[in-house]
């Protein structure tokens, strides 16, 4: 446990330009205060103490604003970043060097037992306000973009974006279908502000007559 603790906070020395020294990064970094919370609620979670995982875990959320399930589990070098607003449920695994900002769920879909949780792979970067939803794994070495929604398994080495999110890189290269996909948001987009711009247009019509 000493060991990860360790790992997460070297994590957010190499990951963080703003991060200091290794013990202001254990006294004022709340992502670091909540792994190690969850560290320990997840000991005692596993040894069927559940009780007071459950307890210790909330009184986490309570100084930390990040709501960790202790039955979660969670690799080494993990970097929550600002982390107010971040869940994480019960049956989701996050692999090792995961990187995760402020905003992001790791949610299940449905009201089942069992595994309904995503699995996260290695050194994965989650964006600020993605959710990841249902019980699915994400490859190793993926991007998930700021305020995408994942709701699909996601091979290895790729980027995804948009809501729902499909991927739009893969080893680093264009999807081709992604340019398309932009194209037509773009188009989308253009057609809500110009449907926009005739209201407020009738609106300053309607004001001259009167």
């Amino acid at each position: 446990m000493l060991q990860d603790i360790w790992k997460d906070i070297k994590a957010v020395q190499e990951r963080d330009p703003a991060a200091g020294s290794a013990l202001e990064v254990l006294i004022l970094y709340q992502g670091v205060h909540a792994l190690i919370w969850h560290r320990i609620a997840h000991w005692f979670w596993i040894h069927h103490m559940r009780f007071l995982g459950r307890l210790i875990s909330q009184i986490a959320r309570f100084f930390t604003l990040i709501e960790i399930h202790p039955g979660a589990s969670l690799g080494h070098g993990i970097l929550i970043d600002h982390g107010c607003g971040v869940v994480i449920g019960e049956t989701a695994v996050v692999g090792d060097n995961c990187t995760i900002y402020q905003g992001v769920t790791l949610g299940g879909v449905g009201t089942e037992k069992g595994k309904r949780h995503p699995t996260i792979g290695n050194h994965v970067m989650i964006g600020a306000g993605a959710k990841i939803l249902g019980a699915f794994e994400v490859g190793d070495n993926c991007r998930i973009a700021a305020n995408a929604v994942l709701l699909k398994p996601l091979e290895e080495n790729s980027t995804a974006a948009g809501i729902p999110a499909r991927p739009v890189k893969k080893d680093g290269v264009l999807v081709p279908d992604s340019i398309e996909t932009v194209k037509e948001e773009r188009y989308c987009r253009m057609e809500e502000n110009i449907r926009s711009m005739e209201k407020r247009v009738k609106k300053l019509e309607d004001t001259i007559k009167v």
